[in-house]
Formats: C-alpha cells, sequence, structure tokens
C-alpha cells in the first residue's frame, strides 16, 4: 500500500491477541487507545497498513504460537501488502527484548507492557519504519519458525543476569539510540521497559473484545511470588494493585453497560492491596508472614475483601467471578466475605501446581501438604456449595514416582470440581531450569494422561450429581450441530483441561451454551440447554443429562 493511501484515510490496524485474559486487556486497552487516536480497527489483515501480534511468552508452546503468528503474519505481508508494519507487543518483547530485533528482523517495532496506552504513536513509527526499510532493502531473508524457536529456547541458558534489569527503560539508552538512527533501518525499534510499571485505570481508552454480558477487570498486575519455574515476575514486574475507588468506577460503568458477570482477573487477586500499605514489603510470600500482615492492617486498609464487598454493594443483577488466587494468601476473612457476598460466584481458581512436600518446597509454593488440604476444607465449610478449580504440574524436575503417585491419591480423594494439568515446561532464566533431575517429555506427557484420566472419573461424578438439580445459568450464545460435535475446551493457560468429549455426539438438535456459577468464560465446562432463551442473561434451568464434563439442560 502506498503512503499517499494513508493521507486520504484513517490508518488501518489489525490485532492478534495471543495468551491469557490478562493479555487479552492488554489488547482492548490497545484498541481503545488506537481508536481514540483515530486509527480505524479492521479484522482483514490484508487491509491493515500495520498488524500488531500481541505475544505470550509463558511456555515453551506459547512461545512457539507466538513465532508461528509473527511469521505467517510476515507472510501475509509479503503477499498482499510489502509496505504493511509489523508490531510485535506483550510478554515475548518483555522477556527477550535485547534478542528478538536479531531474531525477527521482519518486525518494525517491539513494545511492551508499558507502553500499550502509547500504541497509536508506535503505529506511526512502524509504518515509517517499513517505509524506510522498503526503500533500502536488498531481498527478503525470513528466519524459518523451527530455527527461531530453537535460538529462542537457547538464549536464557547463554546469559546470566539481565545487563538491563535495573534501568528504568531502554529508550534514551546509548543501544537504543544507535538503533533508531541507523540509516538502512535493518533492526527493529525496541520500546521496551526492562521492569514494567503501567497499570490501567478507568480513564485508560479501552475497547471489549468479550462478548457483552462479561467483561475482564484487571486489579492488579506484576507478581511478587518466588515460584522457582514461573518467569511472569520477570516479564510483568513486582505485584501493583489499582485503587479500589477505580475498579468500582469501572465496574459501574460495566454493569450500567449491560455486563452481567465481572471476571476479577491479576497475577495473584489474593495480594490484591498489600502493597498500597505505607512501607509494604514485597516478600510476603508464605501464609503466615501473609496473615500477619493482614491482620495488621489499619481498619480502612484496601484488600480484595473491601473491593468484594463494595463490588457486591453495587445496584443491579450479575456475577462476580475471582479468578487467578493463591493458596498462600487466603484469610478467613476472605472465605467469610465470599460467602456473605451473594452475587460473588461460588467458585474458586486456585492453583496448587502439586500437593507433595518435596515438590512443593521445590516449586517454592510458601505451602505445605497440610496447610493445603486444610485450605480446602475451610473453604468447603465456610462457602457452601463451592466449586473448587485447580491446576497441577506433573514431570516437575526431581518428581518421582511415589511423588507423582501421591498426586494421584489427593486428586482422587478430593474431587476437585474442575482441574486441569501441566507438563512442566522447562523455562531457562528460572531457578526449575537449573534444577537437577529434568524428566523426559515421554514420562511428562505418561503422567498428565494418568493425571487427566483421574480427573475424568471425578468429572463425571460431579456432573452426575447435578442431574435432576435447578442452576440459574448466564446464556451465552446458540449452538450449531457442527459446533456440539467439534466443541472441546482446550486452553494451555489452564493445563488443557480436556480433549475431545466423545459424549458430545448424544447433543443433536438446537442447543444453546450457557454457563452456571462454576464455569468461568473459556475455560471450563458448559451447559447445553434445548429451548428458547435470551442470549446474554441469566436464566433458570433444570439438568437432565451429562457428558464428560458438561450438563445438558432444559429451560424451567
Amino acid at each position: 500500500m502506498k503512503s499517499s493511501d494513508t493521507n486520504k484515510r484513517p490508518v488501518r490496524v489489525g490485532l492478534i491477541s495471543l495468551g491469557c485474559a490478562k493479555n487479552l486487556v492488554d489488547a482492548e486497552i490497545m484498541l481503545g487507545s488506537l481508536m481514540k487516536g483515530g486509527v480505524e480497527i479492521t479484522n482483514d489483515a490484508t487491509q491493515a497498513d500495520v498488524v500488531i501480534v500481541n505475544t505470550c511468552s509463558f511456555i515453551d508452546s506459547a512461545q512457539e504460537e507466538s513465532v508461528d503468528t509473527i511469521l505467517q503474519s510476515e507472510e501475509v505481508r509479503e503477499a498482499n501488502n510489502r509496505g504493511q508494519g509489523l508490531i510485535v507487543s506483550g510478554c515475548l518483547p518483555q522477556r527477550f527484548r535485547e534478542e528478538l530485533p536479531k531474531l525477527l528482523p521482519e518486525v518494525d517495532v517491539f513494545m511492551g507492557i508499558d507502553q500499550v496506552a502509547q500504541v497509536t504513536e508506535i503505529v506511526h513509527k512502524a509504518l515509517d519504519h517499513r517505509a524506510e526499510k522498503l526503500k533500502n532493502a536488498k531481498g527478503k531473508g525470513q528466519n524459518s519458525k523451527t530455527n527461531i524457536v530453537e535460538k529462542i529456547a537457547e538464549l536464557d541458558k547463554a546469559r546470566a543476569e539481565l545487563k538491563h534489569e535495573d534501568e528504568e527503560s531502554l529508550r534514551g539508552t546509548e543501544k537504543f539510540g544507535k538503533t533508531k538512527t541507523v540509516v538502512a533501518p535493518a533492526v527493529p525499534l525496541m520500546d521496551v521497559n526492562a521492569r514494567p510499571v503501567y497499570i490501567p485505570d478507568f480513564e485508560t481508552p479501552r475497547f471489549r473484545l468479550t462478548p457483552k454480558h462479561f467483561a475482564y477487570v484487571k486489579i492488579a498486575e506484576g507478581c511478587n511470588h518466588p515460584c522457582s519455574f514461573c518467569i511472569i515476575p520477570r516479564m510483568r514486574g513486582s505485584h501493583r494493585s489499582r485503587v479500589q475507588a477505580d475498579i468500582v468506577r469501572e465496574a459501574k460503568q460495566l454493569i450500567a453497560d449491560g455486563v452481567k458477570e465481572l471476571n476479577l482477573i491479576s497475577q495473584d487477586s489474593t495480594y490484591y492491596g498489600l502493597d498500597l500499605r505505607p512501607n509494604h514489603s514485597r516478600n510476603i510470600a508464605s501464609p503466615e508472614k501473609f496473615n500477619s500482615a493482614a491482620k495488621s492492617l489499619p481498619a480502612d486498609a484496601t484488600t480484595l475483601c473491601t473491593l468484594l464487598r463494595e463490588l457486591n454493594a453495587i445496584p443491579g443483577d450479575f456475577w462476580i467471578r475471582l479468578l487467578y488466587t493463591h493458596p498462600a494468601h487466603w484469610t478467613d476473612e476472605l472465605i467469610q466475605t465470599i460467602a456473605k457476598c451473594k452475587k460473588v460466584a461460588r467458585y474458586v481458581d486456585m492453583p496448587l501446581q502439586h500437593i507433595h512436600e518435596n515438590m512443593l518446597e521445590r516449586m517454592r509454593r510458601e505451602t505445605s501438604e497440610q496447610y493445603i488440604v486444610n485450605l480446602i476444607q475451610r473453604i468447603r465449610a465456610g462457602i457452601p456449595g463451592i466449586a473448587i478449580r485447580t491446576t497441577f504440574i506433573v514431570g516437575f524436575p526431581g518428581e518421582t514416582e511415589t511423588y507423582f503417585k501421591t498426586l494421584l491419591n489427593f486428586i482422587r480423594d478430593t474431587k476437585f470440581e474442575r482441574l486441569g494439568v501441566f507438563t512442566y515446561s522447562k523455562e531457562d532464566g528460572t531457578r526449575a531450569g537449573n534444577m537437577e533431575g529434568q524428566l523426559a517429555d515421554k514420562i511428562k506427557s505418561k503422567r498428565r494422561e494418568l493425571a487427566m484420566a483421574e480427573q475424568l472419573k471425578v468429572a463425571k461424578q460431579v456432573a452426575e450429581s447435578f442431574v435432576g438439580k435447578e442452576l440459574r445459568v448466564l446464556v451465552e450464545a446458540e449452538a450449531s450441530a457442527k459446533e456440539l460435535k467439534n466443541a472441546k475446551i482446550s486452553s494451555w493457560e489452564h493445563g488443557l483441561i480436556r480433549g475431545e468429549d466423545k459424549q458430545l455426539g448424544q447433543l443433536k438438535g438446537r442447543y444453546l451454551v450457557a454457563r452456571s456459577e462454576a464455569d468461568a468464560p473459556d475455560i471450563d465446562g458448559r451447559v447445553y440447554v434445548r429451548g428458547n432463551l435470551p442470549i446474554g442473561e441469566f436464566a433458570q434451568v433444570r439438568v437432565i443429562g451429562h457428558t464428560d464434563y458438561d450438563l445438558i439442560a432444559e429451560p424451567i
């Protein structure tokens, strides 16, 4: 596309967002900022002046998906619109900000988490960079996906501490300045803060990508927890909470816009507010220290409990769903608050990762087996009807057959209503990545199959227990026969919680897809309702059957 074309109309931008709900909110902010800046949004990549790929870098499979999407976007550009700018945002640039320009020279600009609200300016930089690059181009030399993925996997092995870890930003540094002043800009521009500090607020423009009836509300960003397998604190920075009044203001606006479900998200939702207290410490990880800090807070301090109570008091008919809680940061007050707040869904998202003492210690989870067992008992006793979702990691370094069997027994005995399983992903740059006792992929995959087979038995029992009962559901959409046949949930973020549900074949005819309080968007089961009900509204249904993971119901 010629530059003169964009002088006659608004710049068009297409965006592809990968990864978790937290990444999705970042994408929504970018879209809102672009629209406020007069940019036109398009779903057709061939018609876009600039394409943004919002990436994930949590585990190997997420990185591979990100690289694949970037290279596919480059292929579409070469075939249809060589003047198109290409921007890569999100966690991949945060994690590999120094190396990506050499690995992916096809990209025009890499941008970080702190820059999402400045995306309009970056879009114009990408266009200028692409035009200059084409002017000086001597040929196309795209790397292969396999080559790039392998090099990314080797990056953390080859480097020790990041050189720019203590710098606020690469912008303005000597290295970044030289990148910007290259005559033939073969090297992409890099606009990434080494340690992100950004957190959105109510005034931040945002264009929601979720259906009208539910929304994600980011209550905090970053994480302070020292889990040995996780790279998130290095990519997303330290935990930082939004001001409670700002969150409530956003929630009120969403409810006024017709939202029926507020999904509260962050890296560690149970840590919300603790960083807002005076002279706070960044290392409150253990249950004992966390509870002590929580009890010492002044009466008017902001906590997750104060937030839930104020959200619950907003007039209207809606659910509040709490996602991403850490077991070490649960308190008796939180259990009591959820029990008393009727609008808070009877649902807990609480990744446990393992149950054997040695594994919990190696993972640096700051919890013991007995603590976890007691916490689950307290939650179930304190919040009748609660559905507990968790995830486990199998194949972690040093996991013996005995340790794994302990986990299988725990899954069998505890009977989690919702459960997903990850195979351990070796992330260099983490403590676990350097541990001895790394297991073969074949062993990890086999253990995941065994764990999910155990959970499948539990899931069928849970589903069977609902037959004949009445449920309040949120109606999502109408499902065609083809959609019913192919329906499955496959979310890497939540442990690939299901494969193909062979029982779905029994669903024939017209059905509506709904969710109960026990089902979070995109990651849990569904309630298939045969009948006519308004989309995006609550309804009462009676359960008349079930598949492996889903319920079948009829309107009351």
